[in-house]
């Protein structure tokens, strides 16, 4: 087992490409100030990097961790480039995250890959496979399916009759895509991920409970992600259709006849009832609940654990339970804070005995 602090292992990056700092800042458009002969084997935090690794600071609440930081190159924006602090190689970007995120695919060690189909996996009849794929062991592929070029579908997933995968689909392990799904180009299921199952349905009859037939497809458009151990239901009686470029994240549930915009973002434990809509570019919180057959529009946003009961208008920040607008809901959240604070009081005064009122006495100053 390696250790210590310097190397790579401390943050992003296994160390096979080292650069140097001054290639770093050509790169990037940058500015390069100190050392440029310095090579960067690795990505860290400012909090942990070492001489060897670069970081970044784009905001000034992390003033005290570059103060101190043992960094050997950062990313600055032009504002903090003058801030006191160890670093004494700087290379000075407009955009520093973007910049790092440019860089970490240097660092990153990419997942080995043969392409081929394993002996292992089970290829149904009619399947189309398309150039330079990889298929790894265990992997069921069913009847009439269709993997587009360079797909890759990772042991154990399954790859359920009729699916049409795009190019350059990314399945990982123990993922499965149900019966006649159709997932565009660069759609990633991450592990465990279930789309296009049959949704939450059905009916109470005088015989029992009857189970609505689900005719509606299961569509991912291009460049969709959809995280460990999620799901998306099929449609009953329409499609539940996810729009391109949207991501979401771990343990997320869609359900059936859902239509989601392009390039919205789903946090952990979010869930979307039936037949809503959501517009493009909406961002949802960990822990949102949204009722079924509501509208959510274009770029709002949904705090974490907002319950959505009703409409929300494009563009529109909301939170708390039910969800309102933001600015309402930190109103009636202070309210209540101060509410809190006279309750004791107010026991007290409603407790004391009530003093006798004069007119209820007669003229004669008894009491009536």
């Amino acid at each position: 087992m390696r250790g210590g602090s310097e190397g790579p292992q401390a943050g992003g990056g296994d160390g096979q490409q080292p650069i140097t700092a001054a290639a770093v800042a050509t790169q990037m458009g940058g500015v390069l100030v100190g050392d440029g002969s310095i090579e960067v084997r690795g990505i860290a935090p400012l909090d942990r990097a070492g001489p060897n690794q670069l970081s970044f600071l784009a905001h000034l609440r992390y003033g005290q961790w570059f103060a101190t930081s043992r960094a050997g190159v950062v990313l600055i924006s032009p504002e903090l480039a003058e801030l006191p602090g160890t670093p004494s190689t700087r290379i000075v970007v407009d955009n520093p995250v973007d910049a790092m995120v440019a860089l970490l695919a240097r660092f990153h060690r990419p997942e080995p890959r043969s392409e081929g189909v394993h002996p292992s996996a089970v290829i149904g009849n009619d399947v189309r496979l398309g150039r330079g794929v990889t298929i790894d062991p265990f992997v069921v592929i069913g009847e009439g399916a269709v993997i587009g070029d360079g797909s890759w579908i990772s042991a154990q997933a399954v790859i359920g009759a009729g699916s049409v995968l795009g190019k350059d689909v990314r399945v990982h392990a123990s993922a499965v895509v149900y019966p006649f799904t159709e997932l565009g180009d660069r759609v990633i299921l991450h592990a465990g991920a279930q789309v296009g199952r049959e949704g939450f349905g059905f009916v109470p009859q005088a015989t029992g409970v009857v189970r609505i037939p689900h005719a509606g497809r299961c569509i991912l458009e291009h460049d969709v992600e959809v995280g460990a151990n999620s799901c998306i239901d099929r449609g009953s009686v329409d499609d539940t259709i996810i729009g391109a470029g949207t991501k979401i994240d771990n343990l997320v549930q869609i359900a059936h006849n859902v239509r989601v915009g392009r390039g919205c973002f789903f946090a952990s434990q979010s869930a979307v009832a039936g037949s809503t809509r959501i517009g493009d570019g909406v961002q949802i919180g960990g822990q949102v609940g949204i009722g079924g057959h509501v509208s959510i529009g274009t770029r709002a946003n949904l705090a974490g654990g907002a319950g959505v009961i009703g409409n929300v208008p494009a563009g529109e920040t909301w939170s708390g339970y039910p969800a309102r607008p933001h600015r309402d809901h930190l109103r009636a959240s202070a309210a209540i804070a101060r509410l809190a604070k006279i309750v004791r009081p107010l026991e007290q005064l409603v407790s004391q005995p009530v003093a006798a009122n004069p007119a209820n006495a007669d003229s004669n100053g008894d009491a009536s």
